[in-house]
């Protein structure tokens, strides 16, 4: 089957020219609140260190660098080559090189663990978010966790409207993204796949997965700590922290994070 190249250029365009992906998860407190509770998650759901894990999208290395000073042995692929680049100079220790997540030339059951913390949410065809899956449940030994990120389908409206962005013109764009998860860079943001969660149960499977367990990540008072820029410190981040946590796998609430995390075991 064909794969959907069209949105690539895009895609390293924006993140060559346009977006700084190496600050994003400390530039801002949404971005700290998403770090701090990925990072909690990822604690949870891994093998214990050392494991081999494969971080497929895994950008600029804010993930890969963290795992591997906690004893993880960390290969990382993404698409852009200046996320490559950059990871390979800040992370020394983790192997980095070009690639789709659709297709890897890796072998089979060659990993403890994969990560798809980016490539689902870039790929908005969803024949070719089950072959990321695929290629991700191929190169998982049976028993190792397959962790996948997506961005919920309610995040680009609630995040244009805490930034006061949402007016004649951008309404009817975030919308019509609202109704068919398919992002317009007219947003700011650039081509994008929104899911909701029970779009990303239903593809775990068709790629031969188990259903997986989502978590929300964020929790629903993350455009608060942007509105307030409330500083790491603040006891209302700590807060937010907390109640993401609380409110992780409760159904009702999780499509109110930003970022969902969907893991199922090889």
């Amino acid at each position: 089957m064909p794969h959907h190249r069209l949105a690539e250029p895009d895609i390293r365009r924006y993140y060559t020219e346009v977006f700084a992906e190496a600050d994003r998860l400390h530039r801002n407190p949404q971005g700290r609140l998403e770090a701090t509770r990925t990072r909690d998650l990822l604690s949870r759901l891994l093998p214990a260190p050392p494991a081999t894990v494969l971080d497929v999208g895994g950008g600029t290395g804010a993930y890969a660098g963290w795992l591997a000073a906690a004893g993880h042995r960390v290969h990382l692929v993404d698409l852009v080559p200046a996320h490559v680049a950059a990871a390979r100079a800040a992370y020394p220790e983790v192997t980095a090189t070009v690639g789709d997540a659709r297709d890897l030339p890796l072998p089979d059951k060659s990993v403890d663990a994969t990560l798809l913390l980016g490539p689902l949410y870039h790929l908005t065809e969803r024949v070719d978010r089950v072959s990321a899956l695929r290629e991700a449940a191929r190169l998982t030994r049976p028993g190792g966790p397959v962790i996948a990120a997506v961005i919920s389908r309610n995040a680009a409206l609630m995040d244009l409207t805490r930034q006061g962005r949402v007016d004649e013109r951008t309404r009817p764009i975030l919308l019509a993204t609202y109704t068919t998860g398919v992002n317009d860079p007219e947003t700011g943001f650039t081509t994008a796949y929104f899911h909701r969660p029970e779009q990303v149960v239903d593809e775990f499977p068709a790629a031969g997965l188990p259903a997986p367990r989502l978590y929300g990540v964020e929790g629903p008072l993350w455009p608060l700590l942007d509105a307030l820029d409330v500083g790491p410190a603040d006891r209302l981040f700590r807060d937010a922290v907390a109640c993401a946590e609380a409110f992780e796998q409760d159904p009702a609430v999780i499509g109110a994070s930003s970022h969902l995390l969907a893991v199922a075991t090889a």
